[in-house]
């Protein structure tokens, strides 16, 4: 059975599905990873087929200095603001559809789509006959409980948080209409068979139950199922410098943003410096796709280094609130400071918080040297983080989030989901 998976997003996105395919090729499927090429390294790693997606043209306007009139180092994620990266997902979507629509056609006999391309994977699963299933990252479905996770707002109440839900899965919709239109008319399918397939298809999402509880009003079908955990490097090595770094002293606290360009690296890099320095503690800096430096005897600044040997050597981590670097901290059980720059980031921010694992949540709008080495310094010296975050560890390492992917999979392909336009999960 040769199954494709499809996801948009940075590279700490696209880890968790090369994992989730690298279980599911160890079952014995053919597994192919369609993403943004610059993340074909990480999934090769896992043994899996590559298909490029063209998504990081999405980021090429911002990112090309002559064509936006600005320098790339003050630029977001991928040279983007959240504005800028809708106006350029519905520019681009056809694009986008049309390539999703060309992996799904060279040979894939069953398709698993991340919610960021859920509208485009429908599309493209009932027009191919296909059975689908959606692996999100994300809970993006609308319910009472807790508001949108794009949309970076304080709860509002039942009602409010379900209509803000609702709201945010139009803005989703609007962004990739051209893209869903383009695809619907070149594989000839009628709209109402689409919404039909989205009201009752399987999804499930890669976090665990211990973080984000399953929504009690979430219709049937749509499952949490436990986090999906990248690809170990297979022979990688710590560098003698980070071994001897790490052996020299205490445990330091690990400070890095991942794909995210966060402002000027020099000036972030000193606020780093002096905030490490301040709440006394050592640090291990990651540069990151935004270059970040920090040098001294306390600090050191490293490349790619693999979460799952680094986080359990730290006092505490600081990061961006990305689902997979989020995923990772609370997988080692080492207390964290949030510091949320964008789109699901405030939520995952809010989630550490809550389960007491973290004393704040720093927004990067809010980010000095005073508010930093304080949350630092409580993560660090207040023993009660480190005992919540080795409890909630606990409760993921008992969880296996691709056996259970695994097994809808084999339902899915018996029952042939979203496969022809009458029939069902």
């Amino acid at each position: 059975m040769r199954i494709l998976i499809a996801t948009a997003g940075s590279r700490g996105d696209v880890a968790p599905y090369a994992g989730l395919g690298a279980r599911l090729r160890s079952a014995g499927y053919d597994v192919t990873l369609a993403a943004d090429r610059r993340s074909a390294d990480l999934v090769h790693r896992g043994g899996l087929d590559f298909h490029p997606l063209p998504l990081d043209r999405c980021g090429a306007e911002e990112e090309n200095p002559a064509r936006s009139g600005r320098s790339r180092r003050g630029s977001r994620k991928a040279g983007l603001s959240p504005v800028g990266q809708m106006r350029l997902a519905r520019e681009f979507a056809p694009v986008i559809a049309d390539a999703v629509a060309g992996a799904c056609a060279a040979g894939a006999e069953a398709l698993l789509v991340s919610g960021s391309l859920a509208p485009l994977g429908l599309v493209a699963a009932e027009g191919l006959g296909l059975p689908c299933l959606g692996v999100f990252l994300q809970p993006l479905a609308p319910t009472r409980e807790f508001p949108p996770v794009i949309a970076g707002i304080p709860p509002c109440g039942p009602f409010g948080n379900l209509l803000a839900g609702r709201c945010a899965q139009g803005v989703l919709a609007a962004a990739l209409g051209p893209g869903v239109g383009h695809l619907r008319r070149k594989l000839g399918v009628r709209g109402g068979a689409v919404r039909r397939r989205g009201e009752v298809w399987p999804v499930c999402h890669g976090f665990s139950p211990a973080v984000v509880p399953r929504p009690s009003d979430w219709r049937r079908g749509m499952d949490v199922v436990g986090y999906w955990w990248p690809p170990e490097p297979p022979g990688w090595e710590p560098p003698p410098r980070l071994r001897d770094f790490l052996a020299s002293g205490p445990p330091p606290v690990y400070v890095g943003f991942g794909s995210m360009s966060p402002g000027d690296p020099d000036r972030l890099g000193h606020l780093v410096a002096r905030a490490l320095r301040r709440a006394g503690v050592r640090g291990v800096v990651h540069s990151g796709w935004s270059g970040l430096h920090v040098g001294g005897d306390d600090v050191l600044t490293v490349a790619e280094v693999p979460h799952t040997w680094l986080f359990p050597r730290m006092a505490a981590v600081v990061h961006h609130a990305g689902a997979g670097t989020t995923a990772a901290g609370l997988r080692a059980g080492v207390p964290a400071v949030p510091v949320p720059i964008m789109l699901d980031q405030p939520f995952w921010a809010s989630r550490l918080t809550r389960l007491s694992v973290s004393p704040r949540a720093v927004p990067f709008r809010q980010l000095s040297v005073p508010v930093l080495a304080d949350a630092v310094r409580r993560a660090v010296r207040d023993d009660r983080y480190a005992r919540r975050a080795r409890r909630i560890a606990a409760l993921i390492r008992r969880e296996d989030g691709a056996r259970r992917v695994m097994a809808e999979v084999e339902g899915l392909v018996g029952g042939s989901a979203c496969g022809g336009e009458e029939s069902g999960p």
